[in-house]
């Protein structure tokens, strides 16, 4: 099931949408949005008489984190060595603001603070029930569905800061989308799905999920041992190599097979 959240114009709703997909998650023209009774992490799958055609309606970000979004760094080995860092031999954790989400189509704005603006295509998992100490056999009990997020992050504040919080904690930069696929389970991605990251038309990231040095069930045992998870709660589980600067004006294509497509321009801010 693909849970979008969505508006025509009015207040954002959520909804269901149907049609058939293609091997990257793409719908068919013909797709559409039947709308929900409200956030389905709340009040459940609740369809209403109501729909949309696919074209005529405006994504946002799937979910809007009540709480936080988890960052995972360094999770591909490929990535840690092109910035010349050591694997870790733990999860490496961070924190973004859930100020920082936007959704497709939305701006990722360029701030003053930062000469080197960086993409990071990546996979996300949306938490579905309050948890805690979670063993990596129960994770699915607690996962809601998958997304596609662009962990941006200033890189020059990244490493003259030491810590994340300012480079990766910027408003705009964690965009989501473009909707939540429930229907997928960690099994899926241990056998390797691609992430590839598009900058104006070319790709400058090609990894596999298959890779991740710590897969779903392990980040997710991991951050519930140090924290309470909570619905809407977004994991980003780390970048493959490729990261590379965005300008003003660069537009960001982020897919996934089975996900869709992320894609957000980069303005000034």
């Amino acid at each position: 099931m693909r849970i979008a959240r969505f508006t025509t114009g009015e207040d954002p709703m959520y909804g269901v949408v149907t049609g058939e997909v293609d091997q990257f998650g793409q719908p068919d023209p013909e797709s559409v949005v039947v709308a929900l009774a409200g956030d389905p992490l709340y009040v459940g799958v609740k369809l209403l008489d109501q729909e949309h055609r696919l074209e005529d309606v405006r994504l946002l970000a799937p979910v809007l984190p009540r709480s936080k979004v988890v960052g995972i760094g360094r999770n591909y080995a490929a990535h840690a060595a092109e910035l010349g860092n050591d694997v870790p031999t733990e999860p490496l954790m961070f924190l973004k603001p859930n100020t920082s989400v936007v959704g497709p189509g939305d701006p990722i704005f360029y701030p003053p603070q930062t000469k080197n603006l960086h993409f990071e295509g990546e996979l996300a998992v949306v938490i579905g029930r309050i948890c805690r100490d979670v063993p990596p056999e129960q994770a699915t009990d607690v996962i809601h569905g998958y997304t596609i997020a662009n962990d941006v992050t200033a890189r020059d504040l990244q490493k003259g800061d030491v810590q994340f919080t300012r480079a990766k904690g910027f408003d705009s930069f964690c965009p989501l989308g473009p909707w939540i696929e429930t229907d997928l389970d960690p099994h899926d991605f241990a056998e390797g799905r691609s992430v590839q990251t598009y900058l104006n038309g070319d790709l400058k990231q090609d990894g596999s999920t298959k890779d991740l040095i710590f897969d779903i069930p392990a980040l997710i045992a991991y951050i519930s041992s140090v924290m309470t998870l909570l619905p809407g709660d977004v994991i980003l589980t780390g970048t493959p190599e490729g990261v590379g600067p965005m300008e003003v004006g660069d537009e960001v294509e982020i897919s996934i097979a089975g996900l869709g497509t992320l894609t957000n321009k980069v303005a000034q801010r």
